[in-house]
C-alpha cells in the first residue's frame, strides 16, 4: 500500500470496519444521504470541475461530484482496500464515467499540485493523525481560488444514534465512545479547533454551519439494532463483553430504537457541521 502513514487507521479500515461498510455500504448511504445536497450544494462543483472526494468510502458523494462535474472528473481517495473495491464496482455499473478511485492517506498522498477545482468530503476528514499536515496537503492539490467543502459530526449528545449506544453503558465496556474532541469521528467537533486547522493550513474564508439530517438505520428497532451492534464501534464493545451481555445489549437498544420507528423505518438524527474554506488566489502550496 502506498502512502500511508496512520497505521491504526489502515489496520482499522483495512480490517473488520471497512469490510462492514462495504458489505453495508446501501445502509450506510441511507443513513448520511441527508448530508449529500448540502455539501455537493456547498462545493459550488461547475460543469468542468475536477474534484477531489477525501476519504470517499464506498463512493456515493464522488458519484455525485462526478454527474454535477459533467465534463469534468472525480477522484475519490481512501485507506480501505474493501471500500474502494466496493466503489469500483457501483462505478461500474452505475456511471458515471468520469469518476476513478485512489488508495492513499490524505496526509501525505502525492496529489499533483492546484490539479483540483474543488475538494469535498463526507465524514472522512476526522480521522487524520495530523490535520495540519493533511489540510495542507489537500491544499496544495487545490487550484488557487479552489474551494474545499466538508461535512463533519458536531457535538456527540446531538446525535440520536450516540445517544442509543449511550443507553449500554453499564451492560458494556463503552469507555470514551462519544467524548468530543476523542481521537476518530469526534476530533472536529468544535467549531473553532476546525477553522483554526484550516487557517493554520493555508486555507481562507473558512467558515462552519450546523447541519442535521434523518437516517434510515433499519427497517424496524430489531433491524437498526443488530446493525447497530454489528459495526466498528459496536462489534468492539461486544467483543470485550459475554454472551450474557451480548443479549442485554441486545434487547435493551431494540427497546430505546422502538421509539425512533416511523413510516417502515428507524429515523435517527444525525448533526453535523458543514465547513467551507478556499485556497488563496494568486499562490499554492
Amino acid at each position: 500500500m502506498d502512502d500511508v502513514v496512520d497505521s491504526g487507521q489502515v489496520q482499522a479500515w483495512n480490517g473488520y470496519e471497512g469490510s462492514q461498510w462495504a458489505r453495508n455500504q446501501s445502509r450506510w448511504d441511507a443513513i448520511n444521504q441527508g448530508f449529500n445536497r448540502p455539501l455537493l450544494d456547498a462545493a459550488a462543483i461547475g460543469d468542468g470541475d475536477s474534484v477531489l472526494d477525501i476519504g470517499c468510502g464506498a463512493g456515493q458523494t464522488t458519484r455525485l461530484a462526478a454527474q454535477r462535474a459533467r465534463s469534468g472528473r472525480a477522484l475519490g481517495v481512501d485507506l480501505s482496500e474493501p471500500m474502494l473495491d466496493q466503489a469500483r464496482a457501483c462505478a461500474r455499473q452505475q456511471g458515471p464515467a468520469n469518476v476513478s478511485f485512489s488508495q492513499g492517506d490524505a496526509q501525505q498522498h502525492p496529489f499533483t499540485p492546484a490539479a483540483f477545482d474543488v475538494a469535498l468530503s463526507r465524514y472522512g476528514i476526522m480521522f487524520f493523525a495530523d490535520p495540519v499536515a493533511a489540510f495542507t496537503n489537500i491544499g496544495r492539490a487545490l487550484r488557487p481560488g479552489g474551494r474545499a467543502a466538508f461535512i463533519c459530526a458536531a457535538e456527540p449528545e446531538e446525535n440520536e444514534w450516540i445517544e442509543a449506544f449511550r443507553a449500554l453503558r453499564g451492560i458494556l465496556p463503552t469507555g470514551d465512545f462519544g467524548k468530543p474532541g476523542a481521537p476518530g469521528m469526534f476530533s472536529l467537533t468544535d467549531r473553532d479547533h476546525v477553522l483554526g486547522i484550516l487557517g493554520a493550513a493555508g486555507f481562507e474564508g473558512a467558515e462552519a454551519v450546523r447541519v442535521e439530517a434523518a437516517g434510515n438505520w433499519g427497517r424496524d428497532a430489531s433491524e437498526a439494532a443488530a446493525f447497530m451492534l454489528d459495526s466498528g464501534p459496536g462489534r468492539h464493545m461486544l467483543d470485550q463483553a459475554g454472551a450474557r451481555q451480548h443479549e442485554l445489549a441486545s434487547s435493551t437498544l431494540t427497546d430505546v430504537l422502538r421509539a425512533h420507528e416511523a413510516d417502515g423505518a428507524v429515523w435517527l438524527r444525525s448533526v453535523a457541521w458543514l465547513v467551507t474554506a478556499r485556497r488563496p488566489r494568486g499562490r499554492n502550496g
